[in-house]
């Protein structure tokens, strides 16, 4: 079994910052750490945002779609996907894509904020962030509810593999869906757009690779319909197909 991070918070908070990026004075815990803003920055565990209620990405986490209002409007959403087979991987490369964490993707939420897409993941569905001294970027500790295993990491920047950002869509997926023949500034947008991206724990992001809905989903049974309407989010929003397998799996989650 893996051994998880611990964080120790020494001392008390010194002045609330906002998570803006902004000039002027932050307060430092006497562990030398900057806090984390509170209110609406830092929501409380449980309070992960449904995909329905957060169209781009910028709420955090993944909330469960359970009422069945939502899940019949889910279940239109999935329906309404072009599907099509999955191409040869000939020619992918991450690089194609930008490389890693840009912070200058125009097109897409949080870009050019001064932050690598990375930390503003964390940020956006960290709980109880802490910063690198003298930053109000760099996440170094925080609390993660992930909603793909359902389990509460108390992580820490030392061992940064046990939180990684999902790509809901994966890209390599996405090159055999059709990417391929995108101009690279689109494929930069998908690899760094919060609606594609989720931090997770490591483990299960490495399990699913690039595969699609029939034959990975979150070992969370409660959020594979969330899982599968960001997925059709994505798809829709950058006009690709998906197999039929996975549209039809995408429909089972949500009661189709």
């Amino acid at each position: 079994m893996r051994r998880r991070s611990r964080i120790r918070t020494a001392g008390a908070a010194g002045a609330v910052l906002t998570l803006a990026l902004v000039a002027g004075c932050e307060g430092l815990d006497s562990d030398g750490t900057s806090p984390s803003a509170g209110g609406a920055e830092a929501p409380a565990a449980g309070q992960a945002v449904s995909p329905l209620r957060n169209p781009d990405g910028t709420e955090p986490g993944l909330g469960p779609v359970s009422a069945d209002s939502d899940r019949a409007e889910a279940r239109r959403l999935i329906e309404s996907l072009k599907t099509k087979g999955r191409g040869p991987k000939t020619g992918y490369d991450r690089d194609e894509f930008g490389y890693a964490w840009m912070d200058t993707a125009d097109g897409v939420p949080l870009a050019r904020n001064g932050c690598d897409t990375r930390n503003d993941l964390l940020r956006r569905d960290g709980q109880e962030v802490r910063f690198r001294s003298g930053s109000n970027c760099v996440v170094i500790a925080m609390t993660l509810h992930d909603p793909y295993t359902g389990t509460t990491i108390e992580w820490r920047k030392q061992k940064a593999s046990e939180v990684q950002i999902d790509h809901v869509v994966p890209l390599s997926y996405s090159w055999q869906l059709g990417s391929s023949r995108w101009p690279e500034s689109k494929r930069r947008q998908l690899a760094n757009d919060p609606l594609n991206l989720i931090p997770v724990e490591g483990r299960a992001n490495s399990a699913k690779s690039d595969s699609g809905p029939a034959t990975w989903l979150p070992p969370s049974k409660g959020i594979r319909c969330a899982y599968a309407v960001r997925f059709a989010q994505v798809a829709v929003k950058y006009e690709l197909a998906v197999t039929a397998p996975d549209r039809q799996a995408m429909l089972r989650q949500c009661g189709g």
